[in-house]
């Protein structure tokens, strides 16, 4: 592989192992934390339970879709499709309607009622960094 290849290779952020999730929301905290929030209202991911600890929980990722429902419905075009999948907010472009949040198909587009406005995974992997069980990854996309 040259390096350029190395270098535009895309990524996506993948639930390696959802068994392992202990609920402790660390992976929210550091989403949020990366654009200077405190708190998990802007986190680009969900971690929820499934009925108590005894059931676990789910994490809720962008699968970095190549054909993002998200942006078909968005009626002014701030979500533009990136290469390889997933999508970029133009957040001065957002009317803040919504209609993205009810098209993603796994509910990962969240929404910042701050801001009224989605929140959008970014694909850094940053979230997969401080999950101390190894349930998120970023990995190559296929």
């Amino acid at each position: 592989m040259r390096a350029w290849e190395m270098l535009h290779m895309i990524k996506r952020l993948a639930v390696v192992d959802a068994n392992k999730c202990v609920g402790c929301q660390l992976c929210m905290l550091a989403c949020t934390s990366r654009f200077g929030y405190a708190g998990l209202n802007k986190s680009a991911i969900s971690v929820r339970s499934l009925g108590g600890v005894e059931r676990g929980f789910t994490v809720i990722v962008c699968r970095s879709c190549r054909d993002p429902p998200c942006a078909r419905v968005c009626p002014v075009e701030a979500l533009t499709v990136k290469d390889g999948g997933g999508v970029t907010l133009n957040s001065s472009k957002c009317i803040g309607c919504g209609h993205c949040v009810n098209a993603c198909d796994i509910g990962a587009v969240m929404w910042d009622s701050e801001w009224m406005k989605p929140v959008i995974c970014v694909g850094c992997g940053y979230c997969a960094s401080f999950c101390p069980h190894g349930v998120l990854k970023l990995e190559e996309a296929i």
